[in-house]
């Protein structure tokens, strides 16, 4: 993969990541990653256990906010995100997945 495809990957777990951790309140996060037979697309992954509803809720940062936007973040540099029940962890996954360009 690209190098700027790369970091936009690194970017989204690591947003993805700590949504998991600051805001489902459990103890364990699974993170998968799974490359496309031709290399091209990346699928990005978060299972936790967290029974809440399957979509995060998303809320606008104010310009003084020192957080909220993770999800922002998400929508822009994943070509396609969501959220589902998660039969690995017993809670939800919430993916997102790149698109490699040349």
């Amino acid at each position: 993969m690209p190098g700027d495809t790369c970091c936009d990957a690194v970017l989204l777990i690591s947003e993805l990541t700590t949504n998991a951790v600051l805001h489902t309140g459990t103890g364990q996060v699974l993170c998968g990653l799974t490359l496309t037979g031709d290399g091209k697309r990346l699928r990005i992954e978060l299972h936790d256990e967290d029974s809440a509803p399957v979509r995060p809720p998303e809320r606008e940062a104010g310009p003084d906010d020192e957080s909220g936007r993770g999800l922002l973040l998400v929508r822009q540099l994943a070509e396609s995100w969501g959220s589902t029940r998660s039969t690995r962890a017993g809670g939800k996954v919430v993916w997102a997945e790149l698109t490699a360009h040349p």
